[in-house]
Formats: structure tokens, sequence, C-alpha cells
């Protein structure tokens, strides 16, 4: 490596550090911070109307349900914009599936639809945003597409500026391999590429992201395979940015990869169990997320219906089991910690239950602090401070 790209090297990397020291330091709860919590659900066959607000104290733990904020079908993933003044989810509803934008009121805990548009393809089930805020990003899962569309000014939706089909080689299990299956997407933490984690490929496929004009092209190298009939779902950063790490949802397991920051590229480091060993039945895993202290690391079991901790070693970023504990219910398919890093909610599916759990912060175990709340079918929740 030359003296100019050691250099760049060093500018991003710390700019990472220094982006993960700010995050750190604003996420350090206060005795009076309050959220709000935005709970997306499945409405087909359910009783659900759609999102579903909920105050949470994070001095307390306490959950409140604040009723329902915005009547929409299928909401399957809801993010709240980083100005904490849009919302938009991801109406999963087949050929004709939709994202929709919404302004927040966080006085009254109710979204007000600004503009709907096609998801130009089937099956959003994610939705995130690039580093400026000026883009969001839509996995389509039946389709294997990623869409991205700019957000205007008043927070509605504008004209897709990208839609890239997901390319590769099938995985073997047929079953779930006919095709593409993107079902996570993001900026990485300079907002110079955007990962998708594919399903059906077996393979978290890398794109340079044009950030003025909101385009995708294939990166060189173009990602990382997982091993065969893993079925990547969703990916967590480490906060500096320097170790990633996948969720497969189809072989229970996490693969950890260290992240070469100048090229967006992986090199996998270890391949662990979420399940206990001796453990048999039937499990798909769902959710994956980092602590923001960078020391744990969560993933979510559906079947064996809990959520496996790991501590992270800092320098190696290889993980090491710290327990598993039952969230209470049954298919956990989503969980996430309130931006405190103090607790976390457990989203029961079948159970159409939340269930807040105490982190320990110093061994990562999860205590049911007895607070629970019941919403229908609850897939998805997003965090909003209110002060």
């Amino acid at each position: 490596m030359n003296t100019t790209r050691r250099f760049i090297a060093f500018l991003v990397l710390t700019s990472s550090v220094v982006a993960f020291a700010f995050t750190a330091a604003a996420l350090k709860p206060t005795a009076d911070a309050h959220y709000l919590a935005f709970v997306g659900t499945y409405t087909n066959k359910t009783d659900s109307k759609g999102i579903y607000a909920f105050d949470f104290d994070a001095a307390s733990g306490k959950l409140t349900p604040n009723g329902l904020a915005a009547e929409t079908p299928d909401p399957s993933w809801v993010v709240v914009h980083p100005n904490g003044k849009f919302a938009y989810a991801a109406n999963e509803a087949g050929k004709h599936s939709t994202i929709t934008a919404f302004s927040v009121d966080s006085n009254t805990a109710k979204l007000t639809q600004l503009n709907q548009l096609p998801a130009l393809g089937a099956d959003p089930c994610h939705l995130s945003f690039d580093k400026s805020g000026k883009y969001l990003f839509a996995a389509n899962y039946s389709s294997g597409n990623v869409v991205v569309f700019p957000i205007l000014p008043d927070g509605k939706l504008g004209e897709h500026t990208a839609n890239v089909k997901d390319a590769g080689t099938l995985g073997p299990n047929k079953e779930r391999r006919e095709g593409p299956h993107a079902h996570w997407v993001q900026a990485s933490p300079d907002n110079r590429f955007v990962f998708v984690s594919d399903l059906g490929l077996d393979e978290i496929l890398s794109y340079r992201f044009d950030a003025a004009k909101g385009t995708l092209s294939p990166n060189d190298p173009p990602g990382a395979k997982l091993a065969p009939a893993a079925g990547p779902r969703h990916v967590a950063f480490l906060p500096d940015g320097k170790f990633v790490y996948v969720v497969s949802e189809l072989n229970s397991t996490v693969t950890a990869f260290s992240y070469d920051i100048p090229h967006g590229s992986f090199r996998d480091l270890q391949v662990v169990s979420t399940l206990p060993g001796g453990f048999h039945g039937r499990n798909d895993t769902a959710e994956i997320t980092v602590h923001p202290s960078g020391k744990w690391l969560f993933a979510s079991n559906r079947g064996h219906d809990t959520i496996a901790v790991f501590s992270i070693d800092p320098a190696t970023g290889k993980l090491q089991p710290a327990g598993d504990f039952p969230t209470g219910g049954k298919e956990p398919r989503h969980f996430a910690m309130d931006p405190s890093g103090h607790f976390l909610l457990a989203e029961n599916q079948n159970s159409n239950s939340l269930v807040v759990f105490r982190i320990d912060l110093a061994t990562g175990a999860l205590t049911p602090t007895g607070e629970t709340a019941a919403v229908s079918s609850p897939v998805c929740l997003a965090f909003l401070p209110t002060r």
C-alpha cells in the first residue's frame, strides 16, 4: 500500500472511531430519557391494523401502550428518520407491495401518511437510510432486488434512483433457493458502499454507492460467500466498523468477518451456533444486534425461542457464547435495544407480545423486568427519543 492509500485508510478509520465515540456519548442515558417505540405488525389474518406506538421510560424500563399510530397494511419493517420528523414502512403485500412515508407527531405518537410508492419488487422486508439521511434503501425479499428512494425535504419519497437485482449462484436448498432473496440492506459506516444480505444466494453482496446520485454499482470484490444453505438474513457492524456479524436463518449460525474499510470487503473469521449443544428441534434465526458498547452480540432464535448472547473480543472480533435467554413467548422475529443500551425489547410474533429485559452490562445477561405489552403479530420495532 502506498503512502497516499495508507493516509486515506487512516482518515477513514479515524473518522469511524470518532463517529463511534460521538454516538456512544450521545446514547448515554439520562435520568429522564424517554422514547416512543413504533411497532410494525402483520395485519393479514390478524386483528392488527398497522403500526402501534408505546411510551418507553429508559430510567425505569416501563412500557406503556399509546394506541394505533397509523393504520396501514402489513408494515413488516418500520424505520424512523434520524431527524425524528419522518418514518417509513415497508408494506409487505407480494407483487402489490409499497413503501409508505409518514410525518411523526411525537406529542401525540401519531403517524400521518405523506405519500406511498410501489416497492418496485415483491415483499419488502428491510429498510434503512444512507448515512446522510437523504436516501432510503429497500430490500425486496421475494423478487430479490434492492431499490434506492431519495427522501425529499418534506419527507416524501421521490422517484427511485436505483433498482438492482441481486445476482449470483443459487444455494443448494431448493425450497428457499428458487431465486435471490434480498433480506437486509445497509450502507457502510463511511457511506461509500451498500451491502445486501441475500438468503437465496448465501452471500453478502457489496455495491459501490454514489451518494450524490443515489446509484449503486457492483464492487470489486463483489461480496462474501457463506456456507452453502446457510441462508444469511441480517447483519450487524461493530460500532468501530472493524468487524461484521451475519446471522444465518437456515443453519442457525453467526458468522464473524473482519471488514476492510477502504475496499468494502470481508474476510471470514469464525462461525458459531446460536443454539446450545444437544438441541435438535426446528429453529430459524431472525435478528442480530451489537450492543452500543461493542462488548456483546445478541441473536434471536425462532423455535428455540431465545436470545443467544455472545461476548466480543475487541482485538480479534471473535465471539464467545455467553448464554441463551428465553424471550417469554413464541417466534421472536425481531428485538431491539433502547438507545440507552440498558434494555432489550423482544417481539414474540406468535404470542402477540412485547417483553422487556434488562441487560447486565458486565455479563450481557438478560433478565425479564416484568414489563410486557400485548400487540397482535409484532414483527419490528423502532425507537424515537422524545426528550
